[in-house]
């Protein structure tokens, strides 16, 4: 008599990833930044220049540039690529005749990092009360993020 062996069930694998767990750790981390985020938007309380000015929009188009260097003479490149230094009372009606034909022109300020920050944003203001919707800064990326 030969034994008869039972009959193998071949099991099958489950190729299913369990990821409740994984929704748990990201509703853990996400509450932990809810309550972390408010933290870090904490600065310091500063006197700031007062200046009257609007929202900007931000448009891409050729900029006017406006530049301040360090001793505090101003530049202006109206788009030909050539920087002249001029009083700013001449830089802003120059930057009025421009944005009075293309009134949706940015500008653009090119600051010195050591120039005091209320002379740039009496530019700024200068340079939206002679018409300009968009006034931004100009700043370089740090060297490790380029």
């Amino acid at each position: 008599m030969a034994s008869k062996k039972p009959a193998r069930r071949k099991r099958r694998f489950v190729a299913e990833i369990n990821v409740v767990p994984y929704i748990d750790v990201m509703l853990v981390l996400l509450i932990v930044f809810m309550i972390t985020a408010p933290l870090l938007m904490q600065g310091v309380k500063v006197d700031l220049p007062k200046a009257p000015s609007s929202p900007l929009d931000d448009k891409a188009k050729d900029p006017l540039i406006v530049s301040i260097k360090a001793d505090g003479s101003y530049y202006v490149d109206l788009g030909n690529g050539k920087n002249l230094q001029e009083p700013l009372l001449d830089i802003v009606t120059k930057v009025g005749k421009v944005l009075a034909q293309k009134p949706d022109t940015p500008v653009l300020v090119w600051g010195d990092t050591r120039v005091e920050y209320g002379i740039v944003v009496n530019l700024m203001a200068q340079l939206q009360g002679a018409g300009a919707a968009s006034v931004g800064l100009v700043t370089e990326a740090p060297a490790g993020k380029r």
